[in-house]
């Protein structure tokens, strides 16, 4: 299996893309948002998308959407073919769509919206977490996204605040003040360990 960023030259793949996000969310019977060819396209001629080949065959996507002057990015579009389903596929592309991310929007938030649980739980491995709509990004243009979603009537009625989806985030000035912290408290651990060890043999 080869994951790779995608580019014009994966122009064949986009109507197999959309049919199979489609197929998808008839079968899940839950909400997924609509892509045309012509959308994902425009996320290959960017190189913002992972695609995942078996040999020429296709196996799996997804792609960055840019928000808010880019102070916010989301991965979206996660979808593996049937054929290549319950391998640990999805995790792969989330994971490289996630470094994707950091590497070319490295202070943006990187969110997402999702009714999957297993997404959920990949997300939160990535170090997402749980918040409310109102932590992510305002732009119009993202929740215009949602319109051909089915359950799009609630979010319209709770006015933006919610839905059947869970919002998801990663923050990286939150995770780097969280990592000083860990190294932090590590440094104290190790600092303390030596002078025991310093003591004792100070003490022979």
């Amino acid at each position: 299996m080869n994951l790779v960023v995608a580019n014009t030259s994966h122009f064949n793949y986009a109507q197999i893309i959309c049919d199979t996000i489609a197929d998808s969310a008839t079968v899940r019977g839950t909400g997924i948002a609509k892509r045309t060819p012509d959308y994902i396209r425009k996320k290959l001629e960017n190189g913002n998308a992972i695609i995942a080949l078996d040999g020429e065959v296709f196996a799996g996507f997804c792609y960055i959407e840019v928000w808010g002057h880019e102070k916010f990015v989301a991965n979206s579009g996660l979808i593996v073919h049937p054929d290549y389903r319950n391998q640990g596929l999805a995790k792969k592309i989330k994971k490289a769509i996630f470094e994707l991310s950091i590497k070319k929007f490295p202070d943006a938030k990187i969110f997402g919206i999702t009714t999957g649980l297993p997404v959920m739980k990949i997300n939160y491995e990535l170090g997402y977490k749980p918040v409310t709509f109102s932590e992510l990004t305002d732009d119009p243009e993202f929740w215009k996204g949602c319109q051909t979603c089915k359950n799009f009537d609630v979010l319209t009625r709770t006015e933006q605040k919610m839905c059947l989806c869970t919002g998801m985030l990663y923050d990286s000035a939150t995770k780097s003040k969280e990592d000083k912290k860990i190294n932090g408290k590590a440094f104290k651990r190790l600092k303390s360990i030596k002078e025991n060890l310093f003591l004792k043999k100070k003490m022979k």
